[in-house]
């Protein structure tokens, strides 16, 4: 090949190549300023944190603690630098949005302190129950604003077979005890809830509370079935106008004149004995009364509406009360810790009133409610005695309660029983816990 051809075509294929070059650099170029004018770039945006509807800054530190035993608004504000002109001005805030007298131990409070060179408190927040939350703000001046949580309620079906008790049975579902108590006091004169048999079943439909996912009480019980020693028993929700009544499946009345239990449902260490061992005393003495156990503090109420006709502290008695429900039942309650203020002879209570505390004051050998009834003047056996039962549904009303009642059976039958095995799994995890 001549000198002057191949110097031709080396010529031409470095032109070539540079026109390549070129041409790739101008797209590079061109796609590259294309992409920065429609390039979109994410950067992620940190959500604030929110507290009691105020929004936690970087400079905030949140502390939360109880409240304990004695101590008062006051000091807790002092350990947090809240100026002397606030603590004062808390005798000032209205009654109906917090009293700071009252706060309870134990009930959680949280603050929210500015991390500066001295820690001091820019709010405070006092939680009485669940459902209830009192902002304190420290500004220019104080500010006290009570708010409450949205309370949800919610359906809810249950059933269980009964392996040693009805508590025992309701704990294995992982319900409280206050499912229990409102049972109890449904069909407290029905059954003997102190002999109930292994085998017994129940089926509830109940309402609950919740607040934030968290349940925090039994709104409401709107039907029961209840199987004890192979009889059968019904209990539906029913208000006639004057407040809400559970019947039987024939709107016969379940509650009577008396609650059958002065305190929640609860172990009877001592039944009614004319002819008893006195644990104290060392002798034979009639036991003309109940002896609940409970521990110290549980609350004990009047088992009906009547007049307090004695409320002191006398010899083996300890404090005690004694009400006259009507001109044929009188009861009494012993041994209580204390008497439950504004309980004083001639004030009138209600059933299910709060009237004083377990205790172990008087002749007692450790906490529990010594209950003592009187029919005609003399004393009997609380729990045996026959009570004439409340109103039965009204005939005009009985159209109503039959829809509402054959409504609720559909819904119990719908129920099912757990399997035995499951029963028994449940059982094993209770007494290995």
């Amino acid at each position: 090949m001549p000198k002057q051809l191949f110097a031709f075509l080396v010529m031409l294929l470095l032109a070539g190549g540079m026109a390549y070059y070129q041409s790739t650099v101008d797209i590079t170029d061109r796609l590259s300023a294309k992409a920065l004018d429609t390039l979109d770039i994410y950067l992620p945006v940190k959500q604030p944190r929110v507290l009691y509807g105020m929004v936690i800054q970087d400079h905030h530190e949140v502390i939360e603690d109880k409240i304990r035993r004695n101590q008062r608004l006051g000091d807790i504000f002092s350990q947090y630098n809240v100026p002397a002109s606030m603590i004062h001005a808390l005798s000032g805030i209205p009654k109906n949005i917090f009293d700071p007298r009252k706060i309870t131990p134990d009930r959680k409070y949280t603050v929210i302190v500015n991390k500066d060179s001295i820690a001091r408190a820019a709010a405070f927040v006092y939680e009485p129950n669940p459902v209830e939350y009192v902002v304190f703000k420290f500004g220019d001046t104080l500010s006290v604003d009570l708010f409450q949580r949205e309370i949800e309620t919610v359906e809810k079906t249950v059933a269980g077979v009964i392996q040693s008790s009805l508590s025992q049975a309701i704990e294995e579902l992982g319900i409280g005890p206050d499912l229990t108590n409102r049972f109890v006091d449904i069909f407290g004169w029905q059954v003997d809830f102190q002999r109930l048999q292994k085998g017994d079943k129940f089926k509830l439909i109940y309402s609950e509370d919740v607040v934030d996912g968290r349940s925090i009480g039994i709104r409401k019980i709107e039907a029961i079935y209840f199987e004890h020693f192979g009889n059968k028993y019904y209990a539906f929700p029913f208000d006639q106008g004057d407040g809400l009544d559970y019947f039987d499946e024939h709107g016969k009345s379940l509650r009577k004149a008396l609650l059958k239990y002065p305190i929640e449902f609860t172990r009877i260490s001592s039944r009614y004995n004319p002819r008893r061992f006195h644990p104290v005393q060392k002798r034979w003495k009639a036991h003309l009364g109940t002896d609940f156990a409970a521990p110290a503090g549980t609350p004990i109420r009047s088992v009906g509406d009547g007049i307090v006709l004695e409320a002191t502290y006398r010899g083996g008695n300890g404090n005690y009360v004694k009400i006259k429900h009507n001109s044929t039942y009188t009861t009494q309650y012993l041994h209580m810790s204390r008497i439950a203020s504004g309980v004083r002879p001639g004030v009138r209570v209600r059933q299910g009133q709060v009237i004083g505390y377990v205790g172990s004051t008087g002749l007692a050998t450790g906490p529990h409610l010594c209950y003592r009834f009187w029919k005609n003047g003399r004393q009997v056996d609380a729990l045996r005695v026959e009570l004439p039962p409340s109103a039965p549904v009204k005939e005009e009303l009985m159209e109503p309660f039959e829809l509402l009642r054959d409504e609720l059976t559909r819904r119990l039958d719908a129920i099912t029983f757990p399997a035995k095995e499951q029963m028994e799994q449940a059982f094993a995890s209770i007494k290995g816990s």
